[in-house]
C-alpha cells in the first residue's frame, strides 16, 4: 500500500484551513497549524512534510522568518515552499533575499492550479531523492 506524501499547511484563516484540507486530502496527508510557531513545534517533533504551504502574515511570527529558517536548515532545505497571500497580487513577483520560493500564488487563487502545482513539486522532490 503507497503512503500519501505529507502536506503541511500553515495559514491562521480556519476557512483556509479546511478548504485546503478537502482540496487535498484525497490525494496527500494534510497537517494544518494555525501560525509558523505551531508548524516549528510540529517540525521539531521530527515531522518530515513532502512539501509545505504557509500563508504569507500569521500572528506570532513573521512567516517570511518561519520560511527563511526552514531554507538555511540543514533538514528542510530542499522541501518545496508555497506562499499565499491575500496582500500580494497576481503579477507580483515575489523574490525573498537569500532563498528561493518554489511557487507563489495570491489570494483568491485557482484551486486546479495549486493542486498542479503542488503535484509538480512532489515529483520533482520525489525524483530527485530516488535517483
Amino acid at each position: 500500500m503507497k503512503t500519501k506524501a505529507q502536506i503541511l499547511v500553515v495559514d491562521d484563516n480556519p476557512v483556509m484551513l479546511k478548504f485546503l484540507h478537502n482540496l487535498l486530502s484525497e490525494h496527500y496527508e494534510v497537517v494544518s497549524k494555525v501560525s509558523a510557531i505551531s508548524a516549528f513545534r510540529w517540525l521539531e517533533e521530527g515531522n518530515y512534510p513532502s512539501l509545505i504551504i504557509s500563508d504569507l502574515m500569521t500572528p506570532g511570527m513573521d512567516n517570511m522568518s518561519f520560511v527563511k529558517n526552514l531554507k538555511i536548515s540543514g533538514f528542510y532545505r530542499d522541501t518545496p515552499i508555497i506562499l499565499l497571500s491575500a496582500v500580494l497580487k497576481s503579477g507580483t513577483v515575489f523574490q525573498a533575499p537569500g532563498f528561493k520560493i518554489d511557487a507563489f500564488f495570491s489570494k483568491p487563487f485557482n484551486p486546479v492550479k495549486l493542486k498542479d502545482t503542488i503535484g509538480e513539486l512532489i515529483s520533482v522532490r520525489y525524483h530527485a531523492t530516488t535517483a
